[in-house]
């Protein structure tokens, strides 16, 4: 159920995506409290985008989720992911936005249906 949409104006190689996806997909499973095996993240590198002006490297992230989300873990999502895309694509926390979904069961769709 919980799904990230990673959004980057840094090349990304199958070295650093699959570094990224694994990285990723455990830290949102820990902190949303969520088995890894429901987790879904995707990565969209070398995406023409700027960010206060500058095409400098930049990020933009979406986490969707079914509960799980608040203030408190939102926070420590931000925090982590922003450590995550700092490391692993040169990217400065001060140039990566994240947006948080907490939606209802019957907005999110699975194997024909909805949860």
């Amino acid at each position: 159920m919980p799904t990230l949409n990673l959004s980057t104006n840094m090349p990304v190689d199958a070295v650093i995506a699959s570094d990224i996806l694994k990285d990723c997909t455990k830290a949102v499973a820990k902190i949303i409290g969520k088995p890894e095996s429901y987790v879904m993240i995707s990565i969209n590198g070398g995406v023409p985008m700027a960010f206060a002006g500058s095409e400098e490297p930049a990020a933009y992230g979406e986490v969707i989720s079914i509960g799980g989300l608040g203030p408190s873990v939102n926070g420590k999502l931000s925090a982590t992911l922003a450590e995550i895309i700092e490391t692993k694509l040169s990217v400065d926390g001060s140039r990566f936005y994240i947006k948080f979904y907490d939606v209802q069961r019957s907005y999110f769709g699975f194997n024909g249906s909805t949860f």
